[in-house]
């Protein structure tokens, strides 16, 4: 998740025990940037504080570019490369990159046996159902009536396993699969039915990821399927991690202090990146963390109001110390 995934939220997630996820993934890695030594990179490759668990992910539309980076970072100490195919923001669409990889089988197919070849660790992809504008020339529409609307979910499956089965020729190793297309961004829930007809139409293993709301339903949908990711949920709820560990050993979560979880974020945010990224990533993670409060936009209309990390810490202390009755989770 682009100015979120960094180490300073990797470092709150493993404050909480039992434990973080089984892996992480990186904020995504611009290989132009990164090729070309950009002042940033080292904050994007910080791999702490658990770099065997950390996957760095990659985002570009050159193949030779992808592929000299990926060899860079699997150099690097990490547990894996992954490829972005299903970021949809239309900066990222338009340089060719993101989803737009959807749009020719065999031209992703190419990318990923070139990039295959430099990496030693594991290769995973990340996608999504599909690219809508793609598929009304892979499946035209029988009538000219514009009400007939979307492709059908047949029809965009059909264009996955293909898409995919490439890739695992290629040597891919995981998929990550959202469930949406790109138009749908969150208008409609994540069709969670495709991960696992995905995992069963190809050999290698399929992750999902999409609207998962709860350590429990998490747990539930690990039951299901090859792996879980989940993105929003764990920005909103660093501890949703350690609370499904608690939960599957029969135990019961422990309630989280969301003050000195917020302050400690803070704390972290100052640590472990430059200052020119620490409003924009502050803002980013309290877009999701308030929610857990009952006055969730009132105190990001506060917060957004700040421009130092010190504005915003005052901030959240007096909401807190005003709303004494916000200030553990609910669960």
């Amino acid at each position: 998740m682009a100015e979120i995934s960094h180490r300073a939220l990797r470092e709150l997630v493993e404050s909480f025990h039992p434990g973080g996820p089984d892996l992480y993934f990186s904020e995504m890695i611009n290989t132009s940037a990164l090729l070309s030594a950009g002042p940033f990179e080292r904050w994007y490759t910080d791999g702490g504080p658990c770099p065997e668990r950390l996957v760095y992910q990659l985002t570009g539309s050159d193949p030779e570019f992808l592929a000299r980076s990926a060899a860079m970072l699997d150099k690097m100490d990490c547990a894996g490369i992954d490829i972005n195919m299903g970021c949809s923001a239309p900066a990222i669409v338009r340089t060719g990159a993101g989803i737009r990889w959807m749009a020719s089988i065999d031209r992703a197919g190419e990318m990923i046996g070139q990039v295959r070849k430099q990496v030693k660790k594991r290769l995973s992809v990340k996608l999504r159902l599909g690219q809508e504008t793609l598929l009304e020339q892979e499946f035209p529409a029988k009538s000219s009536n514009p009400s007939r609307g979307s492709r059908t979910g047949e029809e965009l499956f059909k264009y996955l396993v293909r898409f995919c089965r490439r890739l695992e020729e290629e040597g891919v190793e995981l998929i990550t699969l959202h469930p949406r297309t790109d138009k749908e961004k969150f208008k409609r829930r994540a069709r969670r039915e495709y991960v696992s007809r995905l995992g069963s139409a190809l050999r290698i293993p399929v992750a999902g990821n999409g609207d998962i709301d709860s350590p429990e339903e998490m747990l539930r949908l690990g039951m299901e399927w090859d792996a879980v990711m989940t993105g929003r949920l764990a920005v909103r709820c660093p501890w949703v991690f350690s609370h499904a560990r608690e939960k599957a050993a029969g135990q019961e979560p422990r309630r989280i202090d969301l003050e000195e979880t917020a302050l400690r974020f803070l704390d972290l945010l100052a640590q472990y990146q430059p200052p020119e990224f620490h409003i924009s990533r502050a803002r980013r993670f309290f877009n999701y963390f308030c929610d857990n409060l009952t006055w969730a936009h009132h105190v990001k209309t506060l917060l957004n109001k700040e421009d130092t990390l010190l504005g915003m810490k005052r901030a959240l202390e007096k909401y807190f110390g005003d709303h004494e009755e916000e200030r553990f989770s609910k669960s």
